[in-house]
């Protein structure tokens, strides 16, 4: 396998062409351009392979030229083709969003041509632009549900299972904003990556008031209710950039890069005083049809890297132990490490 440099007389000209292939289709020329310096063009000759089977998935890769196969190696030996991969078509996406192995072997039937995307970068992207993350992991979406229009049942029903498997590796389910595992990832990615400059980032750690008493009164399906609005206020109040995460049950934290202390307390301040403000619909008492209107609180605590952390467990830490002065303060207020 043999990778040539990007500023290769025709790399503009190939790089142009796949900006309107069906993985970038939602994103403008000024986001695909802040993608296009991740790809890197692969030139492939006859008989080489991608990769195998059982193999780790560190990248994605999307098809420009030139004929690929994709095939398994049945139990005794012998290689089984499944299918060809098409000009525009993309492949490999599932090990790196789902952390499988490869599925099936691809190897080069002619001469080809094929950008590789890294799933460091992938990750990269989806930290630092969400909004272009979004669009990619939309678009990735879209290809796999035409798939399904397209295939047997048990093939159907094998994508299903990637399709939610890939839902679930970046968000929680009932509220839509990221999960623990994303959250986490993304704070060890700046951790990992800092330079002799650290750029600051705030972590929140906040949790609801009581909410153990409202399961208890109204029923574990009017928590559920609370704790879905309170995702919604908290989404309402972030930026760009944020990454808003449910850890379990009604806990929830916010990486907030580039904010020192002023801003993560405004920005906390306002997350309280919206869902403290939040009227709230429930049923007046398990399984009853009639609706009562509650109201919700919340404590927050903030820690602040590398002021307060230089590691991912030290940031958790130190922003649950401002959540806890929080709650012993009396609790829906905001406090700050230290």
């Amino acid at each position: 396998m043999v990778t040539r440099d990007e500023e290769d007389i025709n790399s503009q000209a190939i790089l142009s062409m796949i900006s309107r292939f069906s993985l970038f289709a939602e994103l403008d020329e000024n986001e695909f351009n802040s993608v296009s310096h991740y790809l890197k063009i692969l030139h492939l000759t006859k008989g080489e392979i991608i990769f195998r089977e059982g193999d780790s998935g560190e990248d994605m890769f999307i098809h420009f030229s030139g004929t690929l196969n994709a095939f398994i190696t049945q139990s005794d030996g012998t290689e089984r083709s499944l299918f060809n991969i098409n000009q525009g078509d993309f492949f490999g996406e599932m090990s790196i969003i789902t952390h499988e192995p490869r599925s099936v072997s691809i190897s080069v039937t002619e001469d080809a041509t094929t950008i590789k995307f890294s799933g460091k970068d992938f990750y990269k992207i989806i930290n630092e632009q969400p909004e272009i993350g979004y669009k990619i992991l939309h678009s990735i979406s879209v290809v796999q549900n035409s798939w399904l229009d397209e295939t047997s049942k048990s093939f159907s029903d094998l994508i299903r299972w990637g399709e939610t498997a890939r839902r679930r590796a970046v968000t929680d389910e009932m509220t839509g904003l990221y999960n623990r595992r994303f959250l986490e990832e993304s704070i060890k990615d700046r951790f990992n990556n800092q330079s002799m400059n650290f750029r600051i980032m705030s972590l929140l750690m906040m949790d609801l008031d009581r909410i153990h008493s409202i399961n208890d009164k109204y029923g574990s399906k009017a928590g559920d209710i609370v704790i879905t609005a309170a995702a919604e206020e908290i989404r309402s109040c972030l930026r760009n950039g944020d990454i808003p995460a449910r850890l379990s049950g009604d806990e929830f934290a916010i990486l907030l890069p580039d904010t020192d202390r002023n801003g993560a307390q405004k920005i906390a301040e306002r997350i309280r005083k919206k869902i403290e403000g939040r009227k709230i619909d429930v049923p007046s008492s398990p399984g009853s049809s009639e609706l009562v209107t509650i109201g919700t609180r919340t404590s927050i605590g903030i820690a602040i890297a590398p002021k307060h952390a230089s590691s991912m467990e030290q940031l958790e830490e130190a922003s649950d132990t401002a959540l806890r002065k929080a709650k012993d303060l009396g609790r829906n207020r905001v406090e700050v490490f230290g």
